[in-house]
């Protein structure tokens, strides 16, 4: 049996052309715009990377040489490049 989620009733300010778009996506997804707006913000606040993630972002970000053979210009230059082997 899951726990019951404690919510409470708030209000702010938003553009108003902010919240049309918000109101659109909600819409396209077929959700309220409570429930739309809650889960951006649950995202946002609860979608920490994993420390592996993390490292391989570092890596990456701060890796300053990378072996030509590793480089392609297009996702199909890599398809051929696998399929080669």
């Amino acid at each position: 049996m899951e726990a019951t989620v404690q919510r409470k009733q708030t209000s702010f300010r938003l553009r108003t052309d902010l919240l049309d778009f918000m109101k659109k996506d909600a819409e396209r997804e077929n959700r309220t715009l409570n429930n739309f707006l809650e889960s951006l913000l649950l995202d946002y606040y609860y979608n920490e990377p994993n420390e592996v993630t993390k490292a391989a972002i570092e890596e990456a970000m701060n890796r300053k040489e990378y072996p030509e053979e590793e480089l392609y210009d297009s996702v199909d230059d890599l398809f051929k490049a696998l399929d080669a082997e």
